[in-house]
């Protein structure tokens, strides 16, 4: 006998990267039906058939969304034939990210309140709000899939949600950020932008957490054993004059003579806000006023004798 068979013909699924992108960055589909006219037709005649097709791929994408939000399912699913490259582009396309919108979400609760808030992310980034809440709901959903996962949070933000590394890892420093509670919404910090924050949290992620593959550790617990031995650094501050010598010995000839006096000058303030900073990071608060700390104590006095980035980094290296 021969078994039930079900057979369906499909052809399949186009999709424009020009009309995905809008629909993406949240335009309602007569704004889209606008640009799309503008950029690719001339005539007037053919504003319907525009209508038709925009109307058509937002359907698409509106029945697709679902998929997106559990990205392996796209690819197991039936109803939608799409090749491998398009249906990456629909999962890159629908993680990527503003900088400057989810500099504005770190620090804040990840609530369905504070989702009904985002009008004031939208005003002050210039994203559409249905972009800023696709970006909200995108954050919180990774988050929450990855925040008690054992192994690397960067792997496993791959493999549930099938991004390329680089967007990964992106995220990766999100839920690092959130995990560790560190502030970044005070007045103060308002001028790091997401770059800055994400190059902290790369540093943090590869010099302060366990290796890779400690059993029971992932790659945004942070090394706790290290983090007391640093106390051990306290005692530079009993060889003051010794280590001050050996780091001015070394940037005289790197630094200009008004900056190699400066330093000299106030080798003891920056020296001791170094130390001070480094000996408390076991203390759950003052990890997470790292941030805080760094720019008050280090960053603000830097900044006002005008220290250039090759200077700090010079004496960063040398001490």
């Amino acid at each position: 006998m021969i078994p039930d068979v079900d057979v369906f013909i499909s052809n399949y699924t186009i999709v424009d990267s020009e009309v995905y992108q809008l629909w993406v960055d949240g335009c309602t589909a007569e704004v889209a039906v606008d640009i799309v006219h503008k950029h690719a037709f001339k005539s007037e005649h053919t504003l319907d058939l525009v209508k038709s097709d925009v109307s058509d791929h937002y359907r698409t994408y509106s029945l697709l969304e679902k998929l997106l939000h559990n990205p392996p399912k796209l690819a197991e699913q039936l109803h939608f034939q799409i090749e491998p490259l398009t249906r990456q582009l629909l999962i890159e396309k629908y993680y990527e990210f503003d900088d400057s919108v989810i500099r504005e979400l770190l620090g804040k609760k990840l609530s369905s309140r504070y989702r009904k808030d985002l009008d004031e992310v939208s005003e002050k980034t210039g994203v559409s709000l249905k972009s800023c809440r696709r970006q909200f709901d995108n954050v919180k959903r990774i988050y929450k899939m990855v925040e008690d996962m054992q192994g690397s949070v960067i792997q496993n933000i791959r493999n549930l949600f099938l991004l390329p590394e680089d967007l990964a890892k992106r995220y990766g420093t999100v839920v690092l950020l959130a995990c560790l509670r560190l502030e970044t919404g005070k007045k103060k910090l308002q001028y790091l932008t997401f770059r800055d924050l994400y190059e902290c949290s790369v540093a943090i992620m590869s010099s302060w957490t366990y290796p890779v593959g400690t059993s029971d550790h992932d790659d945004i617990d942070l090394d706790r054993e290290f983090l007391l031995d640093l106390r051990d650094i306290r005692t530079l501050l009993e060889k003051e004059k010794e280590h001050k010598h050996l780091v001015c010995n070394k940037l005289r000839p790197e630094l200009l003579d008004k900056a190699y006096q400066e330093l000299e000058l106030n080798f003891k303030n920056y020296s001791r806000s170094i130390i001070t900073i480094g000996c408390n990071l076991h203390r759950t608060r003052e990890l997470r006023m790292l941030f805080v700390e760094l720019v008050e104590k280090c960053i603000d006095p830097w900044r006002q004798v005008s220290w250039s980035v090759s200077d700090l980094t010079a004496f960063l290296d040398a001490y």
